[in-house]
Parts: C-alpha cells; structure tokens; sequence
C-alpha cells in the first residue's frame, strides 16, 4: 500500500467527539515510551504527524489521523505511566476502554511492545481483556534495531510462546523499527488486506 496522504483530523477527550464517519480505524496503543508516535510517523512517512516526546506519557486525547482520506489512524493515550496522578489514570482508562469497547469503526488494534523487555504484567492483562472482550488486535514489537535481527526474532518468538498458556490460538504479531523502517510493508499489507476485505464484506450485503 502506498501512502499517499496523511493528515491530522482531531484529537477527542470521549468516544462522543470522535469522526462521525464510517471509515475504518486502526488504533495504536501502548505502554508509555514504547514508540507509538515514532512507529506511526514512521508508517505515514512523515516525520511530525504524530508528535513525539522524550517524556513519556504525553497522548492524553485519541488522536485520529486520515490516511489517503480512506481510513484512520487512531493514537490512544499509553497505559501504565507511573508519574500521573490516580484520577488522571482512571480518567484515561475509562476513555481508552470506552473507546476500545464502544467504536463500532474500530477494525484492529495494534498493541506496541517493547521487544527489549519481557513479558510485562500490565501488557499481558491488557492482551488477555482485549480476548476476554472479543476486540481484534494484532502485537507490533517495537525497537527491533536496538537489538539485531536474531535476538529481536527470539525474543517476539519467547513472548508469543508465553501466551499459549492461555490462548488457544496467539494473535499475529509484527517485528518492527520506527529508526529503519522495519516491518512497514509487512503492516501496510496487513491494513490493505483488511480494507479490501470490509470493502467485499460492503458490496456483498448490498
């Protein structure tokens, strides 16, 4: 898929404020510091769509962004960011929750981990509620180059492997880096594929 055109469209505090539209969306979330911003500039080759911040835990709003004026790029505000506040948490839960599990227009949500670390208890509740929620998701490691192609392989394989203890059938999952551009393609593709298949799923029902 070639991206010919990204913009920002509006950054929403509730579920309410969103598009009103029907186009299909992709939310990207994360812990804090994951690289969710990068990891989506890096998509829409551009280099400031999203806006990136040494301090984590910036996103405080869902930040919709129209791709080739076809579908969305949805990015949510990162969980677990120790430094905020306990209201300011629970506030934000409850607009990521209400979003994952209210907006019909949500096709895939991609959950960034870091590939440098092991599997950390608050991903793997989050990944275990989106099964329990019957919400569809993919896993995008990211940060691939801080550790070479080899190391990066055995550790998505690791982390993937520690799920079948609980799931029958793992998500699909992508090795990326925003820094070489690693695992674009692969995640374009994987957008493209879904579109195309929504638009057969339209024109069949008519």
């Amino acid at each position: 898929m070639e991206i010919k055109k990204a913009e920002f469209v509006i950054s929403s505090a509730t579920v309410a404020q969103c598009p009103k539209d029907t186009k299909p969306e992709y939310a990207f979330i994360g812990r804090s510091n994951v690289g969710k911003s990068s990891l989506i500039n890096m998509l829409c080759n551009r280099k400031n769509l999203a806006k990136t911040s040494s301090t984590p835990g910036k996103t405080l709003l869902i930040n919709h962004f129209i791709v080739n004026n076809e579908w969305y790029i949805v990015d949510l505000p990162g969980y677990g960011y120790a430094q905020r506040s306990k209201t300011v948490q629970a506030k934000l839960e409850q607009m990521i929750s209400s979003y994952i599990l209210q907006r019909k227009q949500l096709v895939n949500l991609f959950v960034l981990i870091d590939i440098r670390h092991e599997q950390q208890k608050i991903d793997r509740e989050f990944i275990d509620w989106l099964g329990v929620s019957g919400i569809p998701f993919s896993i995008v490691f990211t940060k691939a180059d801080k550790l070479g192609p080899v190391k990066a392989k055995q550790n998505a394989e690791q982390y993937m492997k520690q799920l079948e203890d609980t799931w029958e059938e793992t998500p699909i999952y992508f090795i990326t880096s925003a820094e070489k551009k690693m695992g674009r393609d692969e995640l374009l593709d994987y957008i493209e594929l879904i579109n195309k298949s929504l638009k057969e799923d339209e024109a069949n029902n008519k």
